[in-house]
This record gives structure tokens, C-alpha cells and sequence, in this order.
């Protein structure tokens, strides 16, 4: 009897050192870390309440690695917004290596407040507010690429009296644009061949593209500064315009090293740092998506309705003229310097009040 049970007390205690060794050795069903991550996952609305300033992402704090994010873009409604329609349509259909976000806006300064505040990461905006916003920001922004060449045209009502920039003495042109690009290049190109606004040509400027366009149809004879796509817009209403000079055109004459820039790509520091491999595939991506936009215009035409920034036909007429491109790297950093010197010996304000440094030109 007293045997068997010693027996027993001694499987008993073996069955129980047994358990507490496999209690030891199990090991956590996610360890610390991810189990952060399936809360997260969860509960969508944990993202609500993070950083505005951190985008989606699957990587760690300290080590983002190559894993995707979300990209959150900003444009404007016109060209500056036409050439990444296939980047966003590509994404809805889960084509890219990151997702993106995209916030339009007609007055750049709907956008720019959240791009310091960390809730965008890329702007396609002027290129001189580029350099205005790292001037007074402290570098908390950086130039990517530039996203559009020239797209302002002097167009003609009536008649073909305007062939070269000197046609314009002793006119008066109508135009929108006072103290932004529009004003700076005319300025600079008048200059150029000794003329000067106000003594040598009358500028009546208007508030709204919309004006100029009326003015243009109740005149008989009328000259007019304008961008796309409101070029096409106005030809749309009035039979007998046409387009008389294109301000890149007469820029690239001068041969002086510059380029006339109208837009360019920003991202904020922050996030160029954090992120420079998601970046890198962002800049291939949106690349070819311009790409695309020129080479397919009908069908490019139809995203850029869909993405509600012009009308398709509008749009089909408009590209071609719009001199969308993507230009990073060295070729921008010399392009878009000789442009902001030119606006800096007009008027220092229009860049930010001085030259912006080397590390503003974002380099892969």
C-alpha cells in the first residue's frame, strides 16, 4: 500500500514539473511589437489618432526600410495636376508601389499650410512657392522634380498683328497673375528686348482667367496673356483667337542657361529623409505616368476628367500645349536656379527674399 502510493505522489510530481517547464518554454502568441501592430490593424481608427505628420506605413519607427506607404498628394486644379492622372489611376487599381492620397485645390494656399503641418508630403505647386516656403520655413522643404515647363501663351483676337515680343509695344494686354509667374515672365521677357510694363506696354490685370475670356469675346481686337487650359477655354468661345507667342519659346531664344519654369514637385524634409527608397519609386512612377499623359492624350484626356480637373475635351486640346514633364536630379537643380536668379534680380521677394541653398534641390 505505502508503495503504490509513492508511486502515485511521484507520477504527480512529474506530471507536474512537466507542466510548469512547458509553461516556462511557451513562447507569446506575437511577441511585444506585433502585437502593437494587430491592435493597430484592429482598430482602424487607431490611424486617426497618430502623428499628422507619419504617414501610413507597415515599417518601424526607427527603420522604415523599403516597406510601402502612403504617399499623400497635393495638386492644383490645371496642369500642374495633369501629368500624375495615371499614378492615381494606377493606384486605385493597386499597380504601384505605394498608395497614395490625393488632395486637390485651386489656390495653392489651400495646400501649403498642410504640407508644413505635416498632413501632405508632395506638392505640385509654383515653382517660385517652392523656394518661398523653404526660405521661410528653415529648409522644411525640398524641390523633387520640375512638373511643368512654360504653359502661359499671348494670344490674339481678330487679326495677326503680334508675331514677336516687340509687337507688343504701345499695346495693352490683359492678363491675370499680378506679383506670380505670370507677371514675372512677361516682365523679364519685355526687359529682354528694352521694353517695360507700364511704359512700354499697358497691363490691365484682371483677378479671374474668366475675365480675360469675356473681354476677349466683347472686343473686336483684343491681346491677351493666358495660360493653359485656359487658352483652349477661350478659343472654345471665341471663333477668331488665336495663339500669338509662347512665353517658353521667346524664353528659350534668350539662350541664357535658364529655363521658364511654371511648376515643380516639393516634398517636406521630413519625409524625403525618413523615406528615400519610397520616394525614389515615387519619381519613377510618377515619371512614366507623364509620360504616359503625353504619349496617350485622348485617353490621358479622360483621366484628367475623371480626376475632375478639367473637362476630357478641354483637356485633349490643352496637353499638348500644357509642356507637362518630370525633370529631377542635376538638370533640375540648374534649370531651376537660373529661373529663381531671374526672378531674384526682379524682385527678391518672389523667391523668398534670397537664393534658396544647394540642399533645396532634393538629389536621389
Amino acid at each position: 500500500m505505502k508503495k503504490s502510493l509513492a508511486l502515485v505522489l511521484a507520477v504527480f510530481m512529474l506530471l507536474a514539473a512537466l507542466a510548469g517547464c512547458a509553461q516556462d518554454a511557451k513562447p507569446d502568441s506575437q511577441p511585444q511589437e506585433q502585437q502593437g501592430d494587430a491592435q493597430q490593424e484592429s482598430n482602424p481608427q487607431n490611424e486617426d489618432n497618430q502623428d499628422a505628420q507619419q504617414p501610413a506605413d507597415s515599417g518601424s519607427e526607427d527603420e522604415p526600410g523599403e516597406e510601402p506607404v502612403t504617399i499623400r498628394l497635393g495638386g492644383l486644379k490645371g496642369p500642374t495636376s495633369m501629368g500624375m492622372v495615371k499614378l492615381l489611376d494606377d493606384a486605385e487599381t493597386g499597380k504601384t508601389a505605394n498608395s497614395y492620397e490625393f488632395t486637390m485645390a485651386g489656390s495653392a494656399d489651400e495646400l501649403t499650410p498642410k504640407l508644413l503641418q505635416g498632413q501632405l508630403d508632395v506638392l505640385a505647386v509654383p515653382a517660385n512657392l517652392g523656394a518661398i516656403l523653404y526660405n521661410n520655413s528653415n529648409g522644411a522643404v525640398r524641390m523633387l522634380a520640375i512638373n511643368t515647363l512654360g504653359v502661359i501663351y499671348v494670344t490674339e483676337k481678330g487679326g495677326e498683328t503680334v508675331n514677336s515680343m516687340e509687337d507688343l509695344r504701345g499695346r495693352t494686354v490683359y492678363s491675370t497673375g499680378k506679383g506670380s509667374t505670370p507677371e514675372y515672365a512677361l516682365s523679364y521677357l519685355l526687359a529682354q528686348h528694352g521694353m517695360e510694363i507700364g511704359k512700354d506696354v499697358t497691363v490691365e490685370w484682371k483677378s479671374e482667367p474668366s475675365e480675360v475670356v469675356a473681354l476677349m469675346a466683347a472686343e473686336d481686337s483684343a491681346v491677351a496673356l493666358l495660360p493653359q487650359p485656359f487658352v483652349t477655354v477661350a478659343q472654345a468661345q471665341v471663333g477668331d483667337l488665336r495663339i500669338a507667342l509662347d512665353l517658353t519659346k521667346e524664353w528659350e531664344a534668350l539662350q541664357n542657361g535658364s529655363m521658364f519654369i511654371t511648376a515643380g514637385l516639393i516634398v517636406r524634409s521630413e519625409f524625403a529623409e525618413k523615406y528615400p527608397q519610397q520616394l525614389a519609386q515615387f519619381l519613377e512612377e510618377y515619371r512614366a505616368s507623364t509620360e504616359y499623359v503625353n504619349a496617350n492624350v485622348e485617353d490621358a484626356a479622360q483621366l484628367v476628367e475623371k480626376y475632375d480637373i478639367v473637362k476630357a475635351p478641354i483637356a485633349q486640346k490643352a496637353i499638348p500645349y500644357c509642356n507637362i514633364v518630370c525633370i529631377d536630379g542635376s538638370a533640375m537643380k540648374t534649370a531651376a536656379n537660373g529661373y529663381f536668379d531671374v526672378l531674384f534680380a526682379q524682385n527678391p521677394a518672389a523667391v523668398g527674399g534670397a537664393m534658396p541653398a544647394d540642399d533645396f534641390y532634393y538629389e536621389k
